[in-house]
């Protein structure tokens, strides 16, 4: 359910959680991962912190990726499976020197919470669900890091050296960290802060020339970057594979064992997936979210998911395709499957992120 409010602002129900959809023109709040830097309210995320000794090698034996390996201002993506292998949340996970601090999707939060409750007995690892407590934004494009560092008094040179899912402390507000990350393939951060300091920060970042965007605007360059969101385009009929975890450095093959290893190391040492998420391009859409897609014969080879009007690429989407249909192919686009008379568009599958116009 969208709720337009005051100044232009829409915002919207997403897991739960209220979400800006825009300030008023998702275009110019797009523009400025170019020419400047885009400021996002990620606080809908859900945010975890399980303390102890043994938090590291009890995530491990949940997760797909190597926790146990992290060292203090270190991260991973990750993705927590049900015992067949399906796709619970993605997650990403910040080692902090006496804990881990986990955040998770909107729509994912709940079944994550439910699989910490069910494996990790709180005696050994203390978990705290911090959802409430803290509030996370991301600052992402050209000027990201130089308005970050200016805000927060951290050196330019400092966030530059950080690698994928780096952090670093902030002394003021005591508890926040910032962290690199690549969900857009351009460079960007996230922060996060007590719920207190969240609005001056918010306000120093503008005052730098961060330009605030909603969910609208971040979902472009999502789907530009491939980046698929829980709920949306992965769920937990999802194996990892099947939404290029591997090329997102989400999965671990030499780790010990952990909740649906089995059938991710079966597909990768002696299978194959049969659907896999792609790009699409579609000169004549935009198309809805549930298309069917079928090929040249009229044969069924998969559906849409996310869908976006890009303003360098004109419309877009991720789908889950049949494995055999290769990048460059051109498939159909069904935009009225149920109507008296089937109408298709055409649409050109790509490997992701998206090619750079």
């Amino acid at each position: 359910m969208t709720t337009p409010v005051s100044g232009g602002t829409a915002t919207a129900d997403i897991g739960g959680q209220t979400v800006v959809l825009h300030y008023g023109d998702a275009a110019e709040e797009y523009a400025a991962l170019r020419s400047g830097a885009m400021l996002v309210d990620r606080s809908a995320r859900g945010r975890l912190r399980i303390g102890g000794p043994k938090a590291n090698e009890l995530v491990t034996g949940l997760v797909t990726n190597d926790v146990s390996a992290l060292m203090p201002g270190q991260g991973c993506y990750a993705a927590a499976l049900t015992p067949k292998g399906k796709i619970v949340a993605d997650l990403r996970i910040f080692a902090l020197r006496d804990s881990l601090l986990i955040d998770s999707p909107p729509r994912a939060r709940e079944g994550w919470m439910a699989m910490v409750r069910k494996y990790i007995n709180p005696r050994i690892a203390r978990f705290d669900d911090e959802s409430a407590t803290t509030r996370q934004l991301g600052i992402f494009g050209a000027r990201a890091r130089t308005a970050l560092a200016t805000a927060t008094g951290l050196d330019v040179a400092q966030l530059g050296a950080l690698p994928r899912y780096g952090h670093v402390a902030l002394d003021l507000p005591a508890g926040a960290i910032i962290a690199r990350v690549p969900e857009l393939e351009l460079e960007g951060y996230e922060i996060i802060v007590p719920e207190s300091a969240f609005e001056p920060l918010w306000e120093r970042l503008l005052t730098e020339g961060a330009t605030p965007a909603g969910l609208a605007a971040w979902d472009i360059a999502r789907i530009e970057a491939g980046r698929p969101e829980w709920g949306i385009d992965i769920d937990d009929s999802t194996i990892p594979q099947e939404a290029n975890f591997d090329e997102l450095h989400a999965i671990s093959y030499t780790k010990g064992c952990y909740v649906g290893q089995e059938t991710v190391a079966r597909v990768h040492f002696r299978g194959h997936v049969n659907r896999i998420l792609r790009g699409l391009m579609i000169p004549q859409g935009p198309v809805v979210r549930g298309a069917p897609l079928a090929d040249a014969q009229g044969k069924p080879v998969g559906e849409v998911r996310s869908t976006a009007l890009s303003p360098r690429l004109g419309p877009i989407a991720l789908a889950m395709v049949r494995r055999e249909v290769e990048p460059g192919a051109t498939i159909e686009v069904i935009v009225e499957p149920d109507g008296a008379q089937r109408v298709a568009v055409p649409a050109q599958v790509v490997r992701l992120p998206f090619p750079i116009a």
